[in-house]
């Protein structure tokens, strides 16, 4: 795409803005999560109470508590002008747009001809996701998923390192690290750099007092009932349209979930489900890597693949996982374009879908209406069917000539 940087940067903010003030206007309270529960995680924190995470079990990384409290800085400006949460949510709002643009910043400096292509499926995901977006946790993560990605290629070490601290503020990002490590380059490398990052944040965590609770973020998802936007809850779903299931709200976990009968069974099956099929992509992905498939070529795919797996597999089903797929999308736009259509024009359906299930229809789903309820299950089937698009690339990722001649004169080595 030949469009002038300021072009880019220009939509870039722009749609940053409409999308802030979206969450204003539209129903469900998409900013819900921000001020009712970050802000109050994190003001505890800097005012001498819990220490989620540390003195107190979390459900999410400890690093995540970071940007909650740097979102209170950022606030500062703007307590005097709308009282505390409201400005807590402009800070928050502001926070992701910077972390965004440094994600930009990262993406248009590098070489390549494809990154400003990359660049505007950026502002069109973001447009078609909406609110969500921005006001989750998950939007600090996206930026570093890319920009860690990219520095893989360049900077091998760095970009472990920011992978690995991405992985300890939302698990997701860390399925791109392992990506890379199964794709093969510098595998020993990438696993060493990111060992070092988490031991430090371990040793810290361990020093300020977490101790049982370091892993907490893992233990705190094994009791958690089937979410109704998750993919294995659709049938159940329509069984609720029926009349024959339940949606309750879980006070626990702060989430919607489906009772019924079997949807206990099939929560508890989703775990080995997501084992299986993370261990059979990485198989996948590690015997394509041996048969000699370019590395760049081959980590997009695999890595869309790998998160595309967790989402399906998944018993929770946030419609913020949706930007979990943006950073291997434009990824895959950066090393592989040509090949880049299909899945990334699936994750641009994906986020409209999203956006039309909530913020928009959100209300009707947790009544069980038949629109949303079939809005869902149409998003639920565009995500299965992104997963098999992306393992179909994995097992078609072109072989590099170099590899294949240094293979097959191996091989005729050995049979001398």
């Amino acid at each position: 795409m030949t469009s002038r940087p300021w072009l880019v940067w220009t939509a870039f903010l722009l749609v940053h803005a409409i999308v802030a003030a979206a969450g204003w206007l539209l129903p469900s309270q998409p900013m819900g999560d921000v001020v009712l529960v970050y802000q109050p995680w994190s003001q505890a924190a800097l005012s001498g109470g819990a220490i989620v995470g540390v003195t107190e079990s979390w459900v999410y990384p400890q690093l995540a508590l970071l940007p909650m409290m740097a979102a209170h800085v950022l606030a500062l400006p703007f307590v005097p002008l709308m009282g505390g949460p409201g400005a807590y949510l402009v800070g928050w709002a502001v926070l992701v747009t910077a972390c965004d643009a440094l994600g930009l910043a990262v993406l248009l400096r590098g070489r390549g001809p494809h990154r400003r292509s990359a660049a505007w499926f950026w502002v069109a995901a973001l447009l078609l996701l909406g609110p969500i977006a921005m006001y989750r946790i998950d939007a600090i993560t996206v930026p570093l998923a890319l920009a860690g990605g990219l520095w893989l290629a360049s900077h091998p070490r760095v970009g472990a390192a920011a992978l690995a601290v991405g992985a300890w503020i939302k698990i997701w990002p860390g399925a791109l690290l392992i990506a890379a490590i199964a794709a093969g380059r510098r595998a020993l490398q990438l696993l060493v750099s990111a060992a070092a990052v988490s031991a430090g944040i371990v040793v810290s965590l361990l020093a300020l007092g977490a101790g049982e609770r370091l892993l907490g973020f893992v233990t705190a998802q094994t009791g958690r009932g089937l979410q109704i936007e998750a993919v294995a809850a659709t049938p159940f779903l329509w069984a609720a349209v029926r009349g024959d299931a339940r949606i309750e709200y879980s006070f626990d976990i702060l989430t919607f979930q489906v009772e019924a009968k079997g949807a206990s069974a099939v929560a508890a099956a989703t775990t080995p489900a997501m084992v299986i099929a993370v261990a059979a992509i990485l198989l996948l992905g590690i015997l394509r890597a041996r048969r000699g498939a370019a590395w760049t070529r081959l980590l997009p795919p695999l890595a869309l693949a790998l998160i595309a797996a967790l989402i399906v597999t998944n018993r929770v089903g946030s419609p913020q996982f949706t930007t979990w797929l943006i950073a291997p999308a434009m990824l895959w736009i950066v090393f592989d374009h040509a090949r880049a259509h299909t899945p990334t024009a699936l994750v641009l359906l994906l986020c409209a879908l999203t956006f039309c299930i909530y913020p928009l229809t959100y209300d009707g789903l947790l009544a069980a209406h038949p629109v949303p309820v079939l809005l869902l299950t149409v998003r639920n089937a565009m995500l299965v069917v992104t997963l098999v698009i992306a393992v179909l690339a994995v097992l078609r990722t072109p072989i590099s000539p170099l590899t294949r001649s240094t293979i097959e004169d191996r091989t005729s080595t050995s049979r001398r």
